[in-house]
């Protein structure tokens, strides 16, 4: 099995929680938070370990809740990779309106990166990333940090043979699908990110597919993946287009879907699994991910259950 190192520069210290129902203007009454490890990377991780896979994840920490946060990785029993981050670890909420089952994400925002602090950042990615193995770059990158950040890290190992599986949004998806030097193995986005590249709606499996192939075409990757929420995601390289199912399943939460795709689709690939195999391991580990409250993940018994029901077909 190959080495999988994921990368989280701007991590979260996770809360999850409930309240009855929402209101304005009142004391909302929680239920106990639950704590969990946050960042793109992280999530990712975590997710492979669960589903019984070994990914160590190269995160940057900094201040009391960094600390804190180290707790949580090592008590998922997560390698970490520490880098020290310039300032105070950011933190995440979410909250749950059992009234409606609908959810409410807080997002703060991490510590002002310097340009020195972002060079620093790619020297020890450099240095950790395992050779010939798997680098997972996932999430989004620090606050000061350009769009092409992740493009840059990706020319780091333009002589290298570690392949690369981006998973990103913003400006710096932006950035990654124009074109780049070196173009990364894997890159991954949802449906309403690509849509907002393509500037038009992709309303069928062929629209968001005949989209991935024109960015494979533009350089962005080797393989482009979007997803497409319950009608499962497709798969675009240079000479075919594929379809995988979403296995039907009773929604807990969506928090963590997509890095859960990410982490059942890395491991299958370190794993020396095909792509068709690998796109069915991870749309079982994004269903398994929906079934689970809170900042969970996914669950190897129920990934496991769902891989048959997650259908890979070719599409014209």
């Amino acid at each position: 099995m190959r080495d999988i190192l994921t990368v989280t520069l701007n991590p979260a210290f996770d809360l999850s929680t409930s309240v009855s129902e929402v209101h304005p203007g009142v004391k909302l009454r929680c239920t106990h938070p639950e704590t969990d490890p946050g960042g793109g990377g992280i999530n990712v991780a975590r997710a492979i370990t669960q589903l019984g896979g070994e990914a160590r994840c190269f995160v940057a920490l900094g201040g009391d809740t960094g600390h804190a946060l180290l707790h949580l990785l090592e008590k998922a029993g997560l390698t970490p990779v520490v880098h020290e981050a310039p300032g105070e670890t950011r933190q995440s909420l979410a909250v749950t309106d059992l009234s409606t089952g609908e959810q409410l994400r807080f997002m703060l925002p991490g510590p002002e990166w310097e340009a020195e602090d972002i060079a620093a950042a790619r020297a020890a990615i450099r240095k950790t990333a395992p050779d010939d193995g798997i680098l997972v770059l996932s999430g989004s990158g620090p606050t000061g940090a350009a769009p092409d950040l992740y493009a840059r890290i990706c020319e780091d190992f333009t002589d290298s043979h570690v392949d690369i599986i981006l998973d990103t949004s913003g400006p710096t998806l932006a950035h990654l699908a124009a074109g780049q030097a070196k173009p990364p193995l894997v890159l991954r986005m949802d449906q309403h990110e690509a849509e907002g590249l393509a500037r038009r709606p992709l309303a069928s499996r062929a629209d968001s597919a005949a989209f991935a192939a024109n960015l494979v075409r533009r350089g962005a990757a080797q393989m482009v993946i979007v997803a497409r929420g319950a009608d499962g995601s497709v798969l675009a390289d240079a000479e075919r287009k594929l379809h995988v199912a979403a296995a039907p399943v009773t929604i807990g939460s969506l928090v963590g879907a997509g890095d859960s795709f990410v982490g059942g689709f890395t491991l299958a690939l370190a794993q020396g699994k095909p792509v068709e195999v690998a796109l069915q391991h991870g749309s079982a580990a994004a269903s398994a991910a929906v079934m689970t409250p809170g900042t969970q993940l996914c669950r190897k018994e129920d990934a496991d259950r769902l891989f048959h029901e997650s259908p890979v077909m070719a599409l014209d």
